[in-house]
């Protein structure tokens, strides 16, 4: 998301022919040369990097074994792809690919090797372990870090302004009118629907407080038991119009895209941007003298005992069962060096996290102070896993629906109802009972 918003959101969808990096092959091994296996990750940026970093290491530590990249595009195209690839027994021997709903379309137990045995295992955080499994095996090990959805806020601004951290629903729409009356024409809430996935945060992003109302939703959702159309779910669309009507948003909110989001948070043009926490990884690379002026909060819920931070998982590498033999060990290895101390490493350097690692890794003690707000959610035990990873039903026109509601084309109570009926077609294709 992984990434997972972005990611589905980022990719041109264009078909692009799949790629081979030659890894850094070393001699070694036996006379027969080293063991060879690949890699697929995918095209978008830092990925292809950050596989041949890992790689370069590996392959350092283990010059028995000769790693090579492939590339793969993304989105539906990159999905099928990969479906297509598992079906024919022509996958990779190590891919990256989603965790959560988009993993159990793959038909993992009949389809990948069951790593439950590995010594990572152990590690995996609780939140993790359930959307890389199945109640026959698990299947995944997390590349990068989890990731929250809330609200990315500028804390001098808070600071001048004397604004605490909200904690309902109401206490937040109070700091925006205290901002809009006295921030000298600082925005109070950035929207940026030059990239309309951007849009969807008030509805994905409270998801963690539509779970402390109701903790059977997500699977009454999936048993079409529940809808958007109907509170607490509701509320994340009327929570949206809200601040819509009441003028909060920049000026330019149309055609803002995602960089000049992080850029206006960042730098002080507005104060709060309604994202994901990955955010950072964008104002590190285009404001990094701004990062320590960036906080995190969960989207206020309507009572503070509901407000909790919705979190979205890490994407894995997982092992086809098309793998076997010496190249199955060297796969094992492979995933196994991701996450020792070497691997770990590589990742804060090539996927600065944006939240908690869900494995071995560790957070660096040089890491924006963002995450200390994030990890606070959860040693308060006030975190909740995205929709999308404990349920396989959503949408396509999610992010159109909630443009139409920011910019005062749709009610929050028709959006909910189109939504409920966007969900339809898919939960039918997926065969889910009771659609």
């Amino acid at each position: 998301m992984s990434r997972a918003l972005r990611h589905r959101a980022a990719v041109a969808a264009v078909a692009v022919p799949l790629l081979v990096l030659a890894g850094c092959s070393s001699s070694g091994g036996d006379d027969a040369g080293p063991t060879e296996i690949t890699f697929l990750t995918t095209q978008d940026a830092p990925n292809p990097e950050t596989a041949e970093a890992l790689v370069e290491a590996f392959e350092a530590e283990n010059p028995d074994v000769s790693v090579s990249v492939e590339i793969r595009p993304g989105g539906t195209e990159g999905d099928n792809l990969v479906k297509t690839r598992l079906s024919t027994g022509e996958m990779a021997d190590v891919f990256f690919y989603n965790s959560g709903s988009l993993l159990q379309a793959l038909n993992p137990d009949s389809s990948l090797v069951d790593l439950s045995d590995q010594e990572w295992v152990g590690s995996l955080t609780e939140e993790f372990t359930p959307v890389v499994s199945t109640d026959n095996g698990l299947y995944g090990a997390p590349l990068g870090a989890s990731f929250a959805g809330g609200v990315v806020y500028n804390k001098p601004l808070y600071e001048e302004l004397g604004l605490t951290v909200p904690e309902t629903w109401d206490e937040f729409m109070a700091n925006n009118e205290k901002i809009a009356a006295e921030g000298d024409g600082v925005a109070p809430v950035i929207q940026t629907y030059g990239e309309t996935w951007t849009s969807q945060l008030f509805v994905l992003g409270d998801f963690a407080n539509v779970l402390a109302v109701d903790p059977e939703w997500a699977d009454q959702y999936t048993a079409h038991q529940r809808s958007y159309a109907e509170e607490p779910a509701l509320l994340g669309f009327q929570h949206h119009q809200e601040v819509a009507e009441a003028g909060f948003f920049n000026e330019d909110f149309p055609s803002a895209t995602f960089p000049d989001g992080a850029r206006m948070v960042a730098e002080g043009e507005g104060v709060h941007y309604p994202m994901l926490s990955s955010v950072i990884q964008t104002v590190l690379q285009n404001t990094p003298d701004a990062v320590d002026d960036l906080g995190f909060f969960a989207l206020p819920a309507e009572d503070a005992e509901h407000t909790q931070a919705t979190i979205w998982q890490p994407n894995a590498l997982y092992i086809p069962q098309s793998t076997e033999g010496p190249e199955l060990e060297a796969a094992k290895e492979f995933v196994a060096f991701a996450n020792s101390e070497a691997g770990c490493d590589v990742q804060n350097e090539m996927l600065p996290p944006a939240g908690p690692y869900a494995g071995t890794c560790e957070v660096l003690d040089s890491a924006p102070p963002l995450l200390d707000d994030i990890q606070a959610y959860f040693d308060e035990g006030r975190t909740a896993n995205a929709l999308e990873f404990l349920s396989p039903v959503k949408g396509p026109n999610l992010e159109k629906v909630t443009v139409e509601v920011g910019s005062g084309i749709r009610s929050a109570e028709d959006a909910a109802a189109f939504y409920d009926k966007d969900v339809e077609s898919q939960a039918k294709q997926l065969g889910l009972e009771g659609w």
